[in-house]
């Protein structure tokens, strides 16, 4: 039972129900019918007989007298100052019909005690029935919720003094109604000069005093059922208030004067008003010990049970002590041991006997009794000590580690006498943890740093857990796979196959090696080789796969090598034949021409085979050239030098709608090269490039110090590590379609119209790069140009210039977070691993829109890396605007194929921008990235 219903126990605080206000209705309409009916007889003169007036005032003192007790002893539990006040309305009651009684006339003396007049009784009449209102107005104004409010001194105070109030205020009254009783109104007149006054009738006094004492019992019975809700005693109180009003109608108002039917029958009101509560406290008391004696049974019941439950719990206790695999040891405060069970036994190796009166030093390492102590004053201040981890020592001297449970052991009183201990071994288990999660540390690392893509899915197909390298494979982080089918990631075309294998291998059979595509955020298919399996323990499938694009690029770049080398090998002997052809063509027809030098038509004849045996033998070498079969003659040149040679001879043959812009390194390296080819191959160089621009543009030449290390290598395997000297050849042109950039080298390959070009242009350029152990690049985008890189081997034997010397220095790396966006994944996995080498944190995309969606994202980024040209509707440039505005101060730095001043003439950047131009070195890498943070 709650606090709250505790209190409901008693009439103050107890609610009344229906039942209560149909018992109090009852009563009241009973009364209010006998009124009725006496009513008529209230003015019938009876005997007088005084021994009435006092067997009713003793009744009614003692009814009120222990109502008044009772009220006190609620009080005393409940301590609220509305049933105080009660009481002391109760106890005023009590004590007036006492005084009443013993200053009635010719009761005790003729005129009364006290010096009672002849007023005397009349007016403490009146006091009496308007006192008693007044504290039930009291009562009313302090009841409330669980009683109402509390006293917050002693109980046993406050109910002597207001014991003490009442008989103050009742000898005050007493003193105000006997000494002073003259100067009061007269409420009576005696009928003729009887002292006994038996027969006093009623002045109008009287009856306007009772009516003022009418109205007040009536406005307090208003007050009280205005106070809602209402409890028990509440109902009751009111009962009572309207059984006074009853009382005082019939023997103050509507009687005639003393010992009439209404003076008698009104004092009968009086009795039964004093008794209604009385009863009703009475019953409450029966009802209370009739709840206590069966409570008191149900104790013992109960404390029986508890015992028997008691006993059992101790049997089951040393039951379980007993067999415990813990070791459980109980100890006094000063660590004598009293307590031991077999599994102590077995882990210390000490019998009950032997420890029992021992102090647990005993099993503790000499380094750890500080511990052993401390461990002591805890447990005795009362704390509970739970999975401490710590050592303790064998009969052997071996050390175990174990696991300790502390808990305070108490005596009946609560004092703490001790402890009890649970020590659990450990060792074991520890060496198992710490295999276990250096098993679970490596495989974590493994799964994390897997470039492979690994995948767990369940039953259903849906992913629990994916590696991170899904970020690099299929540009998708793992949190946006987990959760989902692995449906809605794997190629439509490749959905069959890939449940056929999972339902092999949950038939048991061994997963062979199989391909499916999985797309890419970006939209493109990524060939991944499987190998999966499944477990049945966790009803899981496990499956690691390997992305395929960079061995099918390899490949792809082998087959292209090997074509070629095959179309390479074929041309070469083509020319050398026809070569041969052209010897004797070329060295008869100088035989020829003699001999028909008198006939000019036959002279004309001779000259036309003339110029295309020339012809022919410029095709020979061409082919040649791109079969690297013709005689080169490398020597040391300034790349420079030979440059600006070359625009001079440029300038008049690409006329004066080409501008020609030389961007030219001041310290660059000497090449080991053939200048003459070289030459030649600037000049074709350019005038592709002038045909791209029939309307007029700008042709920059541009030469640089690179260094192409490991990483631009086995992106590029025709092309060795080392240092070259960069000739860079750029236009404004209308640029070559993703579809012809990768036949642009092919011999005979051409996009000019018929009669426009022989389609060995770019070929020999290309055969005599390889020739001179370089390596070329061609960068181009429709409608914006093309730039076409030449990598020259730098000339052995000179000393390091200031950029080799800056190419060795030492890099520097940083912490900052990069974003880079780089549309060939070749090419950002490269440059992600280097960044990632340098100390940096990053962050991926492979097209404007993926990496707006990361920069408006959570995420901090330090700089943005971006590729200028792009798919899609935005490229570098644009992105980077884009990006300035969402987040304002981000660093940016620029990278492309194309060099710098090409692209600022293709408008593609503004000058002064940061750009670093592919290929690049590490060093190139960690300084440029430096600089842009720096920025």
């Amino acid at each position: 039972m709650e606090a709250g219903d505790d209190r409901n126990i008693f009439l103050s605080t107890l609610p009344a129900t229906s039942r209560d206000r149909t018992i109090a209705l009852g009563v009241v309409i009973v009364s209010t019918i006998f009124f009725g009916v006496t009513l008529p007889f209230s003015r019938v003169q009876l005997p007088p007989v005084p021994a009435f007036v006092a067997s009713y005032q003793s009744a009614l003192a003692i009814n009120d007298l222990i109502t008044t007790v009772l009220l006190l002893s609620q009080f005393s539990l409940l301590r609220t100052r509305a049933l105080l006040v009660l009481a002391c309305g109760y106890l005023f009651t009590a004590v007036a019909a006492v005084v009443h009684a013993l200053t009635f006339p010719n009761l005790l003396t003729p005129t009364g005690l006290f010096n009672a007049g002849q007023q005397t009784t009349a007016w403490l009449y009146m006091v009496w029935h308007g006192g008693f209102p007044l504290f039930v107005l009291g009562y009313a104004a302090y009841k409330g919720k669980g009683g109402g409010r509390e006293i917050k001194g002693s109980v046993t105070e406050a109910i002597v003094w207001s014991i003490i109030a009442v008989f103050a205020a009742m000898a005050l009254a007493v003193y105000a109604v006997t000494e002073l009783h003259n100067l009061l109104p007269a409420l009576l007149d005696a009928k003729g000069n009887s002292p006994a006054l038996y027969s006093a009738a009623y002045r109008p006094a009287l009856y306007g005093t009772a009516l003022g004492v009418l109205l007040l019992n009536f406005a307090a019975l208003v007050v009280l059922w205005l106070r809602r809700p209402h409890s028990v005693l509440d109902v009751w109180i009111m009962v009572v208030l309207y059984a006074w009003l009853l009382d005082i109608a019939s023997s103050a108002l509507l009687n005639a004067g003393r010992f009439d039917f209404g003076f008698y029958i009104g004092r009968v009101y009086g009795l039964f008003a004093a008794c209604f509560v009385l009863a009703v406290l009475l019953l409450q008391n029966i009802n209370l010990q009739a709840r206590l004696s069966r409570l008191l049974y149900a104790l013992r019941r109960e404390s029986a049970s508890e015992q028997r439950r008691h006993g059992e719990r101790e049997k089951l206790f040393s039951a379980v002590v007993e067999s415990s695999n813990d070791a459980i040891i109980t100890q006094a405060l000063d660590g004598t041991i009293t307590g031991w069970n077999p599994a102590a036994e077995r882990l210390f190796g000490y019998t009950a006997v032997e420890a029992i009166g021992e102090h647990v030093d005993l099993i503790a390492p000499p380094e750890l009794l500080a511990e052993l102590r401390d461990i002591l004053a805890r447990v005795g201040r009362g704390e509970t000590i739970a999975h401490h981890e710590t050592t303790r020592k064998t009969r052997d001297g071996k050390l175990v580690t174990v696991s300790l449970s502390i808990s305070p052991l108490h005596s009946i009183s609560g004092e703490i006498i001790g402890a009890s201990k649970i020590a659990r071994d450990i060792t074991e288990s520890q060496r198992t943890q710490a295999a276990l999660t250096q098993e679970i540390e490596e495989r974590q690392r493994i799964f994390e740093t897997s470039q492979d893509l690994i995948l767990v899915t369940d039953t259903k197909g849906t992913f629990v857990q994916v590696s991170p390298s899904s970020m690099a494979i299929l540009g998708i982080r793992p949190d946006e796979m987990v959760g989902h089918s692995a449906t809605e990631f794997i190629h439509p075309d490749d959905l069959d196959s890939t449940r056929q294998e999972m339902r092999s291998a949950r038939r048991g059979h061994l997963m062979r090696n199989f391909e499916t595509r999985y797309l890419h955020k970006d939209g493109h298919a990524v060939n991944l080789s499987w190998m999966g399996t499944w477990s049945e323990p966790v009803r899981r499938h496990f499956f690691v796969g390997r992305d395929l694009t960079e061995k099918q690029a390899a490949e792809a770049q082998l087959r292209q090598v090997q074509k070629m080398d095959a179309v390479g090998q074929l041309t070469g002997g083509v020319a050398h034949d026809f070569n041969n052809i052209l010897t004797v063509i070329t060295g008869t027809i100088g035989i020829l021409s003699d001999a028909v030098a008198n006939d000019p038509q036959m002279s004309a004849i001779a000259r036309m085979i003339d110029d295309a045996a020339e012809r022919g033998a410029s095709l020979t070498k061409h082919l040649l050239a791109f079969a690297r079969r013709q005689p080169l003659q490398p020597r040391e040149i300034d790349v420079n030098t030979l440059v600006v040679d070359t625009i001079k001879l440029l300038r008049p043959t690409l006329g004066e709608q080409i501008q020609i812009n030389p961007q030219l390194a001041q310290d660059s390296w000497p090449a080991l090269v053939d200048p003459n080819q070289l030459t030649t191959a600037i000049l074709n160089l350019s005038l592709n490039a002038r045909d791209a621009m029939p309307s007029g543009g700008t042709l920059v030449v541009e030469t640089s110090n690179v260094h192409l290390d490991d990483g631009y290598v086995a992106m590029n395997r025709d092309v060795s590590v080392g240092n070259y000297v960069m000739l860079a050849v750029s236009d404004t042109g209308s640029g070559i379609s993703p579809e012809n950039l990768e036949r642009v080298f092919d011999p005979f390959f051409t996009t000019k119209e018929v009669g426009k070009g022989t389609g060995l242009g770019l070929s020999m350029v290309f055969g005599f790069v390889k020739q001179s152990n370089g390596h070329i690049k061609i960068y181009s985008e429709v409608g914006h140009g093309t730039t076409v890189k030449i990598y020259l081997p730098r000339a052995t034997g000179l000393s390091d210039t200031p950029v080799e010397s800056l190419a060795s220095m030492s890099i520097e790396g940083g912490h900052e977070t990069i974003l880079v966006v780089e549309d060939d994944t070749l090419v950002r996995r490269y440059v992600i691993t280097q960044i990632q080498s340098l100390g940096y944190k990053t962050l991926e995309a492979s097209r404007a829109s993926e990496a707006l969606d990361i920069i408006d994202g959570p995420k901090h980024i330090d700089l943005l890396f971006t590729d200028v040209i792009m798919p899609g509707s935005m490229n570098g440039r644009q992105l980077v605007d884009t990006a300035i505005v969402r987040r304002p101060g981000l660093k940016t730095l620029f990278t492309s194929g194309y060099t710098e001043n090409a692209i600022v003439h293709h408008g593609r950047l503004d000058t002064g921008v940061l750009l670093l131009a592919k290929p690049y070195r590490k060093s190139d890498l960690a300084r440029m990235i430096r600089l842009a943070l720096k920025s």
